[in-house]
Parts: C-alpha cells; sequence; structure tokens
C-alpha cells in the first residue's frame, strides 16, 4: 500500500515474480569467526532482550513471531555487483551492531559473544538467477532469526533500467527510524562509488554498545519510587495491573494466525490543514489532536470516559545517536478524559499527557515491572498507536537522500506482540495503517474503530466540533502547577 513516498507492506504484496535476484550472506569464514567470537561484558539493551523472550517463548509454544524488518529503495541503472559488495561490507564493518550475537537462556540469562576484528566480517553475493513470487518470499522469509549472529542480508533484484536494493534484518537490530537511517547510507555509498566519484566522508557511526551500557546504568538506579517509574505503576494499574487493551474483541489469542494489514485515509490535503488549525488554536499541536479523536472514537464505541493509550518515541537526543543502528524506541503511557468533553479539552489533555510522558519514554516497561512485580506483562496484542510526520525531520531528510525514490517497509505477514496503528501524516494525506490479526472479528472490530477514528478527525476538520477556547490554563501553565504540587 503506497502512503506519499511510502510503501507500507508485507513480503506477501511484494514482488511479482520471475524476478532475476542477486544477494549478500555471510561467508564461511565470517560465520566460523562469529561462532568463536569471545563473550562481551556489554548487556543487551531492554528492547533486544524483550524481543529475543518473546521469539522464543513464542517458539516454544510452537508459535510464528513477527521479526523481520525489509526496506527497499529503487537505484537506476545496472547493480554494479563488486561496488555494492563492498558498501555493503563498509557498512557491516563501521557499525558494532552487527558484530554481536546472543546466547539466550531466559531474560535474566543473556549473554552476547563480539566479534574481536570488523574486518572478520565479510558478506559475499550470490547470484539465485530468476526467482518465482513464491520462491522469493521462501528467500527472504529464511534469513536468520534473533539467535543466530548473521540475523541480516541484502540484495538486489534487478530489471531493464533499475534495481531494487533491499536489507532484511532481524528486528534485533534496530528500530524502522534506523532501518531507513541505514538505506540512505547505503544509496549515498552505492551511488557515489557506483559514478567513480571519491568516496564520501561519513560521520562517526556511534555505538549501540555504549548506548546498552548507558541505559543500564540508567536503569539500575530506578527504584519503585522514581518519579517516572510511579508514573508507569499509577497507570498500569488504572489498566487492570498491566497496559491497556484494544477497545473492541480480536478473536481470541492465536500464536499461529497470520497478521493482516489495513490501511485508510483518515483526511485528504485540506482537511489535514484544517485539523493542525484546530489543534494549534485550542493550544495542542497535531499529536494531540489526533490522541483526541482516538479517545473520542473509543468513547463512541465502548462508552469509556477515560482513554488510556501508549505510544512512542524516537529516543535518541545527541548527533552520536542519531547515526548509530539499534533501538532507540520508547514507550510511553497516554491518559486522556473524553466523557462529556470536546474536541478542544480532549486535545488540550492529550498534548497534556504526550508532553508529561515522554519524560518516561526512558524507563523501560520491563524496568517497570522487576520494580513492581505485582503488575503483569501486557496481553498479546495490546494497542500502540504511533504517529509520522513525513514532512518533519529525519523522515524528509532521508527521503530527499534516497533521490525522492519510494521506500518500502515489509514485514513478514506474522502477528506480534503489539497491535501497532500507525497515523501518516503526509503532503497529500493523512493515513492510518493497522496491523492485526488475520481473523474475521478482528478485521471487523478494526474496520469500525478506523471508520469511528476518520469520522472524529474529519469532523474536526470540517468544523463539527468547533476548537473551542476554555477558561483554563494553557498547557505550559498546567505542567507548571502540577510540578509545584509535588
Amino acid at each position: 500500500m503506497l502512503i506519499g513516498s511510502m510503501a507500507i507492506g508485507t513480503v506477501e504484496d511484494w514482488v511479482s515474480g520471475p524476478v532475476p535476484v542477486v544477494s549478500w550472506h555471510a561467508s564461511r569464514a565470517s560465520l566460523e569467526k562469529a561462532r568463536r567470537a569471545p563473550i562481551s561484558a556489554v548487556p543487551a539493551s531492554y528492547i533486544q532482550t524483550q524481543h529475543l523472550r518473546r521469539f522464543c517463548e513464542s517458539a516454544a509454544q510452537g508459535h510464528d513471531y513477527s521479526r523481520l524488518l525489509t526496506v527497499a529503495h529503487e537505484i537506476a541503472g545496472q547493480c554494479d555487483i563488486r561496488v555494492m559488495t563492498h558498501v555493503i561490507n563498509a557498512q557491516l564493518r563501521r557499525r558494532d551492531t552487527y558484530h554481536s550475537w546472543f546466547e539466550y537462556t531466559d531474560a535474566k540469562h543473556i549473554v552476547r559473544h563480539t566479534i574481536a576484528d570488523p574486518a572478520d566480517v565479510e558478506f559475499i553475493p550470490i547470484n539465485f538467477g530468476e526467482m518465482t513470487t513464491a520462491k522469493f518470499r521462501t528467500h527472504i522469509l529464511a534469513t536468520p532469526g534473533p539467535l543466530h549472529w548473521d540475523c541480516f542480508t541484502f540484495g538486489v533484484i534487478q530489471y531493464a533500467d533499475h534495481f531494487t536494493f533491499y536489507m532484511s534484518f532481524d528486528h534485533l537490530l534496530m528500530d524502522a527510524v534506523a532501518a531507513v537511517a541505514i538505506a540512505m547510507e547505503f544509496h549515498t555509498m552505492y551511488t557515489t562509488l557506483a559514478a567513480g566519484d571519491v568516496p564520501l566522508p561519513l560521520p562517526p557511526a556511534g555505538s549501540y554498545n555504549d548506548f546498552c551500557l548507558r541505559e543500564r546504568r540508567h536503569t539500575s538506579a530506578l527504584t519503585a519510587e522514581s518519579p517516572q517509574v510511579r508514573g508507569w505503576i499509577e497507570f498500569a494499574e488504572n489498566n487492570e495491573g498491566t497496559l491497556p487493551d484494544f477497545p473492541l474483541p480480536l478473536g481470541g489469542p492465536s500464536g499461529t494466525a497470520t497478521g493482516e494489514i489495513l490501511t485508510a485515509r483518515l483526511m485528504d490535503e485540506h482537511q489535514t490543514r484544517r485539523f493542525e488549525w484546530a489543534c494549534m488554536s485550542v493550544g495542542a499541536r497535531f499529536i494531540g489532536g489526533i490522541f483526541a479523536c482516538a479517545g473520542l472514537a473509543e468513547h463512541e464505541l465502548t462508552g469509556a470516559e477515560t482513554y488510556y493509550g501508549i505510544t512512542t518515541v524516537d529516543t535518541r537526543s545527541t548527533p552520536s545517536e542519531f547515526m548509530t543502528q539499534g533501538w532507540f524506541t520508547g514507550l510511553i503511557p497516554i491518559t486522556v478524559p473524553v466523557a462529556a468533553t470536546s474536541f478542544g479539552a480532549a486535545a488540550r489533555a492529550a498534548q497534556d499527557s504526550f508532553d508529561w510522558g515522554t519524560e518516561m519514554a526512558d524507563v523501560p516497561f520491563d524496568r517497570v515491572l522487576e520494580l513492581a512485580p505485582w503488575l503483569s506483562t501486557p496481553r498479546p496484542h495490546f494497542p500502540v498507536l504511533n504517529f509520522f510526520d513525513a514532512g518533519a525531520a529525519p523522515l524528509s531528510a532521508h527521503v530527499t537522500s534516497l533521490g525522492g525514490s519510494t521506500i518500502s517497509l515489509y514485514g513478514d505477514g506474522k502477528l506480534s506482540h503489539q497491535l501497532p496503528i500507525s497515523v501518516s501524516r503526509l503532503a497529500t494525506e493523512t493515513a492510518v495503517t493497522v496491523w492485526f490479526p488475520n481473523n474475521p472479528t478482528a478485521r471487523r472490530s478494526v474496520n469500525r474503530y478506523v471508520e469511528a477514528m476518520k469520522s472524529k478527525c474529519v469532523g474536526v476538520a470540517d468544523g463539527r466540533d468547533p476548537p473551542r477556547r476554555q477558561q483554563t490554563c494553557h498547557s505550559e501553565e498546567r505542567k507548571g502547577l502540577r510540578e509545584t504540587a509535588k
């Protein structure tokens, strides 16, 4: 499904074969070096630990688990295999995320092994010739899992006048923002060298190992009385001791079910601009308005008086982290009173909650569970509502650096522990994409949810819920009052 300058889907939707494929895989020598790599004292990050745990628990139950992200974009001309091989190996050697693998016993017993010399990392091209659609899909899904060092592959699909370059990564290695940034680097390095130009100097790659150490130092200093931890505890206790569920039935747990994607337009270009004005006129931003509409839609569907939601934020904060490959995604809680309230009041409350919650993004919920063992791990398919603005940095910069070509993001079509809901603000529209279990009950529920949310957004944009300034203090004043009240 094309959304602005991004195509989002699963590998099922991608290639229509037969297509000629060359892909790069670890050499035997590199695999042996990785197998014998020494143990490292660097811990896995919390999100890596979570991913390994859920993958292993699902495998033990005989269930598939969503783990693979494929990023692709087009480059003009015939691929120079020699140049691309150089670019791939240069990337692999310069980023420490590629140098480790993990032994997993349980979440408390994870051992990292790290290749000592980056020069020992080598990927070599293999020409597979023409692949049918089914064979290509199997080829992508065969990318090794997170318990293998080489849980990443690269490839090209050659056409008459251009080729598609793709990268398939286990989610252990990076979030989507990092994946798009890495695609930008590959594009820049390859096109420069293929044109015969001098290699461009690249900024330092940053170190995810350093982040893992910083994260453990920070989270080890937290207690159950730390303000951010208390915030998470209070939020969870308002949701039966865990994170909130999707408001409508999803057909019951089914670990073997596949996932399905629904993408729909929430607002067209003109409605998007009017919606933003409505948000600004009541002291909120676009994201506050989106959460207000989500909350008001949930109130309409279920009668819930308070909307409890989860969203993600990028926690990168330094120039080095923006160049580091890894996971820098934090969860934050959103709380919005939605009973008998206007859009304006809900939007301001949502904006306040989002701004206040960003202080909790660097506290993983798994760490909260360690400090508050009476709480429970999230139930399967708990919703996470994400907001992306394709016109803002860093996504806009990445699209520009890729020469304006469409960036394609493909999942493996399997279910994750979350139920991701992504709202994307684009140049010509605002769209929503939902990944959900592939069954009739979930499909009906997600369609009802999306239609209700669209109705609320369009109603605000078209003035059917006029924004009104309330006789209350603005968000920054209210935040100051809360600070004073502590």
